[in-house]
C-alpha cells in the first residue's frame, strides 16, 4: 500500500543549494515515512550534512521545498520542539557534566524527559558528575544521543554519530539507537559512510552522490 503525504515524516521536493556558483545539493526529492529509521549514505561531499543542515532550519535552501511533520524546517521554538538534530562533532560544554547537561536542557525544553536519559546514560555505566572532556569518545556520544532523544521529539536528524567511534563504541551506540526506536514514536535520518553498521538498525536508505538523490526507498524493496 502506498503511503500518503501525510504519512511522511521528511518530504523534500526539488531541494537544492548553492554555495556560490556550486551545487552543495541539487534537484533532492526524498520521502521518509513515519516510523523509519533511515540511512543516509554517499560518498564525502554528497551533500549529506547540507541536506541535514537544511531539514532542521540551520540552512535556508536556494531553490525547492522541505517539510519535516509537513511543517517547513526554520529555527523556532514551535518546529524545534519535534525535532531532534545531532551534528558531526556531538556538541558539549567540555566543563560541564551529564546530569548538568540534563539540567541545562531541562530549562530550555518544554517536553523534556531527564529521569529516563539518567537512567539509560547509568545503565550504560555512563559518569554523570563527570566533566564530559573526561569521558571517553564513546561515552561522549551517547550523553550526547541521551540530550538529544530526552526532548522527545518525534524526528531526530543525526549527522555522521558513529564516524569517530572506535567499533566497540559505535556498535553501543546504534544499540541505543535502536532502543530509543523500539520504546516509542520515532523516525529517524541517520547519516553514515559505514554501511555494515547501518544495515543492522535501518530499514530505508536515501544514497546521495554528484549532490544528487540517486536512491530512496524501503531497504526491503531495494
Amino acid at each position: 500500500m502506498r503511503t500518503t503525504e501525510s504519512e511522511m515524516a521528511v518530504r523534500t521536493i526539488g531541494l537544492g543549494k548553492r554555495f556560490g556558483p556550486t551545487w552543495a545539493l541539487e534537484d533532492c526529492s526524498i520521502d521518509v515515512p513515519q516510523g523509519r529509521v533511515s540511512a543516509l549514505v554517499g560518498p564525502n561531499g554528497a551533500g549529506k550534512t547540507t541536506l541535514l543542515r537544511l531539514l532542521v532550519g540551520l540552512s535556508s535552501p536556494s531553490v525547492g521545498e522541505a517539510f519535516v511533520l509537513d511543517k517547513p524546517p526554520r529555527q523556532s521554538q514551535d518546529f524545534l520542539a519535534s525535532v531532534g538534530y545531532l551534528a558531526q562533532q556531538a556538541p558539549l560544554y567540555k566543563q560541564l557534566t551529564a546530569a548538568e547537561h540534563l539540567r541545562l536542557g531541562g530549562h530550555l525544553n518544554s517536553r523534556w524527559d531527564s529521569d529516563t536519559a539518567m537512567n539509560r546514560l547509568t545503565a550504560r555505566h555512563i559518569p554523570l558528575d563527570r566533566p564530559v572532556e573526561t569521558l571517553s569518545g564513546g561515552q561522549r556520544s551517547q550523553v550526547a544521543l541521551r540530550l538529544a532523544l530526552a526532548k522527545q521529539p518525534q524526528v531526530l536528524l543525526l549527522d555522521e554519530p558513529v564516524a569517530a567511534l572506535d567499533p566497540l563504541a559505535r556498535r553501543e551506540f546504534l544499540a541505543s539507537l535502536a532502543e530509543a526506536v523500539a520504546d516509542g514514536d520515532l523516525t529517524v535520518v541517520l547519516s553514515s559512510h559505514l554501511l555494515h553498521d547501518l544495515e543492522r538498525v535501518c530499514d530505508h536508505i536515501i544514497l546521495l552522490a554528484a549532490s544528487r538523490t540517486q536512491l530512496c526507498d524501503d531497504i526491503d524493496h531495494v
